[in-house]
Order: C-alpha cells, then sequence, then structure tokens
C-alpha cells in the first residue's frame, strides 16, 4: 500500500490525492477497526505473508494518523490538504500564465459552478478540491456498481483533464526545485 501511494505520489498528484481519499474512507467504511481491516481487507490481497505485514503497519499508521487529526469521521489528513492547497496556488498561477490551462479550466468552469449550487448550504471547497471530489465521485459510483449520467462523466472529464494539467506543472515544479 505505502509503494502504491508512493509510486501514484511520485507519478500522478490527482491520483494519489483520490487513492488517499479513498484509503481514509475504507478505515471509515471499518470505524478504524484494524482487526475487521485485517480480516476483511488486507488477509484477501494476492501477496505474501512479509507483505501484508508491511501493508498492515502502513494501514495503522494512517489509522494513527488519522486519529491524532481527528478526523476518523471526516475530513483529510493535513498532509492532503496542504496538497491541495499547492496545487490551488498553482492552478491560480497558471490561470494568469499559461493559455491552455485558462482554456481547459475555462471548460470545466460550468462544471464546478454546478457542483456548488448542487452543494446547496455546504461548503463544497475551492475549485481544485471540486474537481478531486468530482473525480472522486465517480470512481464511488462506478465501485459502487450506481448508474452514472451522461453530465457525470462530462464533469468527471473536464476535472480530470484540469487535475492532469495541473500534475504536468506539479511534477515539473518538483523537478526544477530539485
Amino acid at each position: 500500500m505505502q509503494s502504491v501511494a508512493e509510486n501514484k505520489k511520485s507519478q500522478n498528484i490527482g491520483e494519489y490525492l483520490i487513492y488517499m481519499y479513498q484509503m481514509e474512507d475504507l478505515i471509515r467504511s471499518f470505524q478504524g477497526n484494524m482487526e475487521e481491516i485485517r480480516q476483511y481487507v488486507i488477509s484477501h490481497y494476492p501477496v505474501s505473508d512479509s507483505e501484508k505485514v508491511q501493508i498492515t503497519a502502513w494501514f495503522e499508521g494512517l489509522l494513527d494518523r488519522m486519529k491524532r487529526e481527528e478526523i476518523l469521521e471526516k475530513g483529510h489528513l493535513q498532509e492532503l490538504n496542504t496538497i491541495v492547497n499547492q496545487l490551488l496556488q498553482l492552478h491560480y498561477q497558471l490561470l494568469k500564465t499559461d493559455k491552455s490551462y485558462f482554456e481547459t479550466f475555462h471548460k470545466a468552469k460550468p462544471h464546478i459552478l454546478e457542483s456548488i449550487l448542487a452543494a446547496k448550504s455546504e461548503n463544497p471547497g475551492n475549485e481544485i478540491q471540486i474537481c478531486l471530489n468530482g473525480v472522486y465521485g465517480l470512481l464511488l459510483c462506478r465501485l459502487l456498481g450506481k448508474k452514472v449520467s451522461e453530465e457525470q462523466l462530462k464533469s468527471a472529464e473536464s476535472f480530470g483533464e484540469v487535475l492532469s494539467f495541473l500534475n504536468l506543472a506539479y511534477q515539473q515544479d518538483l523537478i526544477s526545485r530539485n
């Protein structure tokens, strides 16, 4: 699990965030009960016993962080929120400096506004959080076997394009810093 997360983080920051949201929700679905996570999740991974020990340790570490940060019921790890904020700053910068990004975001903007309206009184977060939530929502619908509307597909596709563009810029920014 740790290596999966690390690979996603180094290759596609949007995928990493969505993967980690999924792992947070997995832990929540078992109310943070590590015995049940071991029994119903980890025991079914087609890996060696030593790898299962590593996976268990990774889940335990994630659970500990979620408890410390008091997000066992809802919310995201501070590390993930920090990355979203970094992507948001990059988003604002690209809107001013990159015509292609501006056009990509412009295509997603009506879907973002629709998400804001659909949220009613709840705060859906910033534009980047809305894109992440939209793609994650589509993933959840598919995992649960729910029917996905054409509009959901279009919005998730436009959100994915924004996130892909941001991922490229984020990876380039990391390379230029190193």
